[in-house]
C-alpha cells in the first residue's frame, strides 16, 4: 500500500476523473481511505425529526439541493505489521434498486494495487448493505484467503436474525434490501466470523469497538501509533451531526441512542484531537472535530499531495 495520493496509477482512466483514494499514515500505521462511489438518497434522511423548514434552511446554508443529495461512501484499509485489514466492504451490487455509482470498491482496491488475497482481516462496523456487500459480490470470495478473519459485534449478528426496522425513515425498498443482504452475509461467510462482546484488538494499534446506537452492534475501529490516532466512526456521524447532532438519520435503528452515541463520540474527538474518518461525509473524510457552542465544528485538513 502505498501512500502516494492519486486518482488513477498511470493516467486517469474513462469514467474515473475523481479521485479514489486517499493515504496517510498514523504513526508506524498505514491507512487508505477508498471510496466505494456515491449513492443519492431524500434529504429528509439527514434529520427526519427536524421541521421541514430548518432541514431546508441547512441545505440552504450548505448549497445543497433541497430534495436529494449524494451520500459519500467511503472504506478504509489498514496496514498494520503483517496485517491487511480492510474495514466494511462497501455497498457491491444490487440491481433492484438502482444505485449505479456506488458499489465501486473492488476495482478501486485493484486500481490502488491492494490484492484481495492479501487482506488478513475484515472489520465491520455494522451490517447494513453498504458496508458488507462488497463481499457478495460474484467472485470476489473466491478471491479472498481461507484463513481470513471477518471481525464482527456479536450483538450485531443476533440483530440480523430478526432485525427491528420499526424507527427507522427509510426509501421503499431499502428495509427489505438490508434485512436480504445481511441475512445472506452471515449464512456465505459464518466459518469467517470472529465475534467480540464490547472490544477487541485486531492488529497492534487497532481496535475495534461496539457503540450501538445506529444498530445494536454498531462499532468504531481506532487506529492509534507514535502518538497518532483516527477514528473511522462508520455511520455514527454525518454530515448534518455536527451542527445538528440531534437530529435523527432514516437508517438509524435506536434514533434515540444514536444521538447519544453521536455526541459523545464527538466530544471525545474534540477533547483528543485525533483524526475523524466516516463512512457518509465527504471523501476523504479526514479532518477533526471542534467544539462550536452546544454544537461541534468539522475541520478537514488539507490534502497532502
Amino acid at each position: 500500500m502505498s501512500s502516494q495520493n492519486s486518482s488513477a496509477p498511470g493516467g486517469a482512466k474513462p469514467g474515473e476523473l475523481v479521485p479514489s483514494r486517499y493515504a496517510l499514515d498514523i504513526g508506524d500505521i498505514e491507512v487508505m481511505v477508498v471510496s466505494d462511489g456515491v449513492l443519492p438518497l431524500p434529504t429528509a434522511m439527514l434529520g427526519h425529526n427536524a421541521e421541514p423548514a430548518v432541514r431546508a434552511a441547512w441545505l440552504g446554508d450548505m448549497f445543497l439541493p433541497p430534495d436529494a443529495f449524494d451520500w459519500s461512501l467511503n472504506v478504509v484499509v489498514v496496514r498494520s505489521g503483517a496485517q491487511t485489514i480492510l474495514v466494511d466492504a462497501g455497498l457491491g451490487i444490487d440491481p433492484d434498486l438502482n444505485l449505479p455509482r456506488a458499489g465501486q470498491l473492488i476495482k478501486r482496491l485493484e486500481a490502488a494495487g491492494i490484492d484481495l488475497g492479501s487482506v488478513t482481516d475484515v472489520v465491520l462496523t455494522h451490517m447494513h448493505m453498504d458496508h458488507v456487500g462488497g463481499l457478495l459480490v460474484e467472485g470476489v470470495k473466491e478471491r479472498l484467503r481461507p484463513d481470513l478473519r471477518i471481525h464482527v459485534a456479536a450483538a450485531e449478528v443476533k440483530f440480523w436474525e430478526a432485525p427491528d426496522f420499526s424507527h427507522v425513515s427509510m426509501p421503499p425498498g431499502f428495509p427489505d434490501a438490508l434485512r436480504a443482504a445481511a441475512k445472506r452475509f452471515a449464512k456465505e461467510y459464518q466459518n469467517q466470523l470472529r465475534l467480540f462482546d464490547e472490544e477487541y484488538e485486531v492488529a497492534p494499534g487497532v481496535v475495534v469497538s461496539r457503540t450501538g446506537g445506529h444498530t445494536p452492534g454498531h462499532s468504531v475501529v481506532r487506529v492509534a501509533s507514535g502518538g497518532d490516532k483516527l477514528m473511522f466512526a462508520g455511520d455514527a456521524v454525518f454530515a448534518v451531526g455536527f451542527e445538528h447532532p440531534d437530529w435523527f438519520n432514516g437508517f438509524e435503528h435506536d434514533p434515540e441512542e444514536a444521538v447519544r452515541v453521536r455526541i459523545r463520540l464527538l466530544r471525545e474527538l474534540a477533547a483528543t484531537g485525533e483524526l475523524l474518518v466516516a463512512t457518509h461525509l465527504p471523501f476523504p473524510s479526514i479532518g477533526h472535530v471542534a467544539v462550536d457552542g452546544e454544537a461541534f465544528r468539522w475541520v478537514p485538513i488539507f490534502w497532502d499531495y
